[in-house]
């Protein structure tokens, strides 16, 4: 009777567990669930009181400035190139056998200084032949002037005929013809052998030497025939500077020359490529007398002096050139003018803060400070730092800058 009720009441009890388990799992699910919610209301209103505390976000700081006003003369720069005052060619006026070079390639070397010798002993054979035939000219002259005195005598007797003396005097001029004839002969020698020896006809830089010694020399007075090129030869001081212009450029430069005789029209400033400013002058001393049309341009030259010996035929330099009196003129750094293919841009600044893109004329470069000549007003903010962060129609915060003045004071 005990077993069967204590039976009972265990399955009793497996029945009243059974139904109270997933009772226990729901409620355990609801408690996750409120503090989950419960964490992402605290997360929300955090996240908005910092967005409240920050407010909008910043916008980009550039640094602006108004163009420096400065009077200037008008100029413009040309492109360059340098070339030699004297240039020659090296090549002997007699043949023969090379027999010394008397420089190292890339001397500089002076007017008068030996650099070549050439075989002399075929001229000097033909000299002493020379030589000895005007010994026997003056010989024959000689007798025939004995000739001609004795003829002039027995024609007064009547002791020869007319037709003999004539055969006397024609003798006594085929004398003198025969030592006219060998002092040239002289002359041609001594010509050739005062040329076996080659000398540097003016001051200058001499060039890599292109025939060694033992070499045969093929040499012509005339150069009729093809000759032996020996070595080249450049003066370097002073020295050209070649640049084309352009017509409108000419025309402008033309009427300064004409209106002022004190214009420094003919004075032009020259830049080297690895400089950044102009360092040295030279005078405009030739202006082409026709205009290329192919190319619009009209040549000119300057005459550059070189003490120094830096400058090298061939190569480059920026040429500036004064157009006109001087006159306002606007400038802004260099660094500010974008390029933007064949045009030039600057970012302004409005009053609003939007950058607006200026589309400009640039001038020359004057110690860092572009020539602006046309496109802003004095007025305008220039954005001279924090180019990066500036796209055209966006916000920016500007900060007033100003440039230095000095800077901009070549003129």
């Amino acid at each position: 009777m005990n077993d069967s009720s204590d039976r009972s009441w265990a399955e009793a009890q497996k029945r009243s567990t059974g139904r109270q388990l997933p009772a226990k799992r729901w409620i355990v699910a609801g408690l996750s669930i409120a503090a989950l919610g419960t964490g992402w209301l605290v997360y929300s209103h955090q996240r908005n009181e910092t967005a409240a505390s920050s407010g909008p976000p910043s916008l980009p700081r550039v640094r602006a400035s108004r163009p420096l006003v400065r009077t200037l003369d008008t100029r413009r720069a040309f492109l360059g190139q340098f070339s030699a005052v004297e240039r020659v060619e090296l090549r002997a006026q007699v043949g023969g056998t090379l027999t010394g070079i008397y420089f190292k390639d890339g001397d500089m070397v002076h007017r008068g200084d030996l650099l070549f010798t050439i075989e002399p002993q075929p001229y000097e054979i033909r000299l002493a032949q020379a030589k000895a035939l005007l010994e026997s000219a003056t010989a024959r002259l000689d007798l025939a002037n004995r000739e001609h005195d004795r003829a002039v005598k027995l024609l007064e007797s009547r002791a020869i005929s007319r037709e003999e003396f004539d055969t006397r005097t024609a003798e006594q001029h085929t004398a003198r013809a025969a030592i006219d004839d060998a002092q040239a002969q002289i002359r041609d020698a001594e010509f050739d052998i005062h040329h076996c020896r080659i000398a540097a006809p003016f001051t200058g830089r001499v060039g890599t030497h292109l025939v060694s010694v033992g070499n045969l020399i093929a040499g012509s007075r005339a150069a009729t025939n093809p000759t032996t090129l020996l070595a080249t030869l450049v003066s370097l001081d002073p020295i050209y500077l070649n640049f084309d212009m352009s017509e409108s450029d000419y025309l402008a430069f033309s009427r300064e020359r004409v209106q002022s005789k004190d214009s420094p029209a003919d004075r032009v400033e020259i830049e080297l490529s690895d400089e950044a400013r102009f360092t040295r002058q030279g005078t405009l001393d030739f202006v082409d007398n026709v205009l290329d049309r192919s190319s619009g341009t009209l040549h000119a030259r300057a005459t550059v002096p070189n003490p120094d010996l830096l400058l090298t035929p061939g190569e480059f330099a920026r040429v500036s050139l004064s157009l006109g009196a001087p006159a306002p003129s606007l400038l802004v750094p260099d660094s500010a003018v974008l390029p933007d293919q064949s045009q030039h841009l600057v970012l302004t600044v409005s009053s609003d803060g939007t950058v607006v893109p200026r589309q400009v004329e640039i001038g020359d470069l004057r110690d860092g400070f572009r020539v602006i000549r046309s496109g802003l007003t004095p007025n305008d903010r220039v954005i001279i730092d924090g180019l990066p962060y500036a796209t055209p129609g966006s916000k920016v915060e500007a900060q007033e800058a100003a440039v230095s003045p000095a800077a901009a004071g070549h003129s």
